[in-house]
């Protein structure tokens, strides 16, 4: 059961084991090609209710109990799941796959009556879906220490797995020797993934090498500024809704991929898709230590700022990156032979003892 679906989901659905797919809606860069052969289930509670209930599931993974935009559908999700399995006299197996990285119910705005009644169904919510989990895989310890401070009594009697939200390296045919110099930012064009501060800092990353080129890929509220920086200088080029086969061939011929993750009141990075995609493509980063997988991108040489560092300093680091021209194969030989979702996937859905 997911909220929201992706191209990174349909890619890695069709090397998990066979499953039905229940969401709701769908993310900016959901290429219909690859839903093909997947049995997707797009609905609302109403409707995705009706499909738990017809269909006599007796395994099922759901949204982690932390991701506070679908709690409280999850938890309706689950109690039908359950009764669902309770009418059919069927034993029901339920997991989650946690990466959640930020306290949603932490310290904010003074919240009115109507944000406290809603924080506290929230919570319970929360604990409901935590209580009934037979087993739960962490993808970044960040993510299980959080867990442990926020659900460790829900938790006490659910066996656990760490497994690192890492990819095994891509099997996809290889770049074309274009890495040097060459700087990629893939993501939505937002604030909160940093793409306003890699700009402000690129004029200087271009004075200390100009050979450097970036590619910008993705869409959002900042396209029109980034189109303007691209149409002014030729060393910044913006990418709008590649094709995923685009996608990896910008990762093969990178560097260097940039991802400054910014934290807001409501939302932190919990690993960035981009930053794993980019490690399965042999690419330096450069991030911020919002992501939950810093401390491992500190331990194997790649470059962790804090989310607020100025233009100078993120300069600085790309160059850094950039001179090091590390190759491919270093970065590749830090990953996993077997891509950790799936691994996760294996773990969560390998039949109960």
């Amino acid at each position: 059961m997911y909220d929201t679906v992706r191209s990174a989901h349909l890619e890695r659905a069709h090397r998990l084991a066979p499953a039905s797919i229940l969401y709701r809606r769908h993310r900016y860069d959901f290429d219909p090609a690859l839903a093909e052969g997947l049995d997707l289930h797009q609905g609302g509670l109403l409707g995705s209710a009706v499909t738990v209930l017809r269909s006599g599931l007796t395994s099922v993974e759901v949204n982690e109990p932390l991701m506070r935009p679908s709690v409280a559908r999850t938890a309706a999700l689950v109690a039908v799941a359950r009764a669902a399995a309770r009418l059919r006299r069927r034993e029901l197996f339920l997991t989650a796959y946690a990466i959640e990285n930020r306290d949603p119910f932490g310290p904010g705005r003074p919240p009115t009556v109507r944000a406290r009644v809603r924080t506290a169904l929230d919570r319970a919510a929360g604990r409901y879906v935590a209580r009934h989990l037979d087993r739960v895989a962490f993808g970044t310890a960040a993510a299980e220490a959080l867990y442990d401070s926020l659900l460790g009594p829900e938790l006490a009697g659910v066996r656990r797995a760490l497994v690192p939200a890492l990819s095994s390296p891509c099997d996809c045919p290889p770049g074309t020797g274009f890495r040097d110099g060459r700087v990629l930012f893939l993501g939505a064009l937002t604030d909160r993934k940093g793409v306003s501060q890699l700009l402000d800092a690129w004029p200087e990353v271009v004075a200390r090498r100009p050979d450097a080129r970036l590619a910008v890929v993705g869409s959002g509220p900042l396209q029109p500024q980034v189109a303007d920086v691209a149409a002014r200088e030729a060393s910044v080029e913006l990418v709008v809704g590649p094709p995923r086969a685009r996608v990896h061939e910008l990762l093969r011929e990178s560097a260097v991929l940039v991802l400054l993750s910014q934290r807001t009141p409501t939302w932190r990075e919990q690993v960035g898709l981009p930053i794993v995609e980019a490690l399965a493509h042999g690419c330096s980063v450069v991030t911020t230590d919002e992501t939950g997988l810093a401390r491992w991108l500190t331990e194997h040489g790649h470059d962790v700022l804090p989310p607020g560092a100025p233009a100078l300093a993120v300069a600085g680091a790309v160059v850094r990156a950039l001179d090091r021209r590390r190759p491919p194969e270093s970065v590749l030989a830090d990953l996993p032979r077997t891509d950790g979702r799936l691994d996760a996937d294996a773990w969560l859905s390998a039949a109960p003892a």
